[in-house]
């Protein structure tokens, strides 16, 4: 009974971090770290800062929680790209690198730069989701990775992709970055089909 009592108000706890990590990270997207603090979000989530505070007690923890949030996101999204041709694939991979969850880190790299309390979590993180884009592109571009020089190949795609995403943070990328794409999947098509252990294609 006791247990059952409390779900309303556990549910509510959750739902006000999870809103408080989501305006974390719409902050560092949209002001980096000088305009983040806590009492920005928590308006932006609209809690109260005295809200905020109980379930981060400080600045640093509400973003180290929010780094592994975003990690955890963007995790998710790379597990939900669709299958199909390479072009889709190649579109689909760069587009989670111009979006506001790369957005979002890219403001946590240059915040662990200057902050040794999320340095360690935001590069052992980050890891890990390159570790997982790199599997998941190995699959969706639907190669053998035992090919010489395929595991390189697929690492240039994210590099370049991840370069597309920086250079869209200062102005609207689209149309050069769409001509951009599909040079590279013309690329991609060439050198991945002599070693893509009959995937080339799909």
């Amino acid at each position: 009974m006791a247990v059952g009592a409390s779900t309303p108000k556990q549910d509510r706890s959750r739902a006000t971090r999870r809103r408080l990590l989501e305006a974390a990270v719409a902050c560092l997207a949209e002001t980096g770290w000088a305009g983040s603090t806590v009492a920005a979000v928590a308006e932006r989530a609209g809690v109260s800062r005295g809200a905020a505070q109980h379930h981060f007690p400080t600045r640093e923890g509400l973003f180290t929680a929010a780094v592994e949030y975003v990690a955890e996101q963007r995790s998710t999204a790379l597990r939900a790209l669709p299958g199909g041709d390479r072009a889709s694939a190649v579109a689909a991979l760069v587009g989670l690198y111009t979006g506001p969850l790369f957005r979002a880190a890219l403001q946590l790299w240059v915040a662990a730069a200057h902050e040794p309390q999320l340095h360690v979590r935001v590069a052992e993180l980050e890891a890990r989701v390159g570790r997982e884009a790199h599997r998941i592109a190995v699959r969706l571009l639907a190669v053998d990775e035992s090919a010489p020089g395929v595991r390189e190949t697929v690492q240039g795609l994210l590099d370049m992709a991840r370069g597309l995403g920086l250079a869209n943070l200062l102005t609207d990328d689209t149309a050069r970055r769409e001509r951009v794409v599909r040079q590279w999947t013309g690329l991609l098509e060439t050198a991945l089909s002599g070693g893509a252990g009959g995937g080339g294609g799909g």
